[in-house]
C-alpha cells in the first residue's frame, strides 16, 4: 500500500481542521492538519477518563503539539521530531501542527467514532 497525502480519504475538514486516514491491516494511518488553538481536550469527554486511550506514533512536519497524560506530566512534540504517546492522554496546539500518525485500528476507531459524534454539529 502506498499514496500520497491527496490520495488519503478526506476524515473531515471543519473549522481549519483537516485529517485524512486509511486502514491498513492492523493500523491506521492519518495526516493532521491543526490550526492554532485547536485543543482535543472538551471532545475527549465521555470517552474512558475523558482522554483519548489509543496509542500513537508519528512524526510532526511543521508546527507543534503539546500532549498531557492522565498522570498530569505534559511534552511537546516538534517540526522534524518523531514521537509516541500511549493511551490516556489530551492534545492542543498553539502554534498549529502537520502531523503523521500510526495507531492500531481497535483502538483509534472507538475514539475517531466518538470524535465525529462530538463534531457532527459543527460539520
Amino acid at each position: 500500500m502506498h499514496a500520497t497525502i491527496n490520495e488519503v480519504p478526506l476524515e473531515m475538514q471543519v473549522d481549519g481542521i483537516v485529517t485524512r486516514g486509511l486502514t491498513s491491516g492492523d493500523v491506521t494511518i492519518r495526516h493532521i492538519d491543526l490550526p492554532p488553538g485547536v485543543d482535543f481536550t472538551p471532545l475527549f469527554k465521555g470517552l474512558p477518563d475523558d482522554l483519548c486511550q489509543s496509542p500513537h506514533w508519528g512524526y510532526v512536519t511543521a508546527g507543534s503539539i503539546s500532549v498531557r497524560y492522565a498522570d498530569g506530566t505534559e511534552e511537546t512534540t516538534r517540526a522534524g521530531e518523531v514521537f509516541h504517546w500511549p493511551g490516556a492522554h489530551t492534545g492542543w496546539t498553539d502554534e498549529g501542527v502537520t502531523f503523521i500518525e500510526f495507531s492500531p485500528a481497535a483502538a483509534i476507531g472507538p475514539v475517531l467514532e466518538h470524535l465525529g459524534r462530538q463534531l457532527s454539529p459543527q460539520v
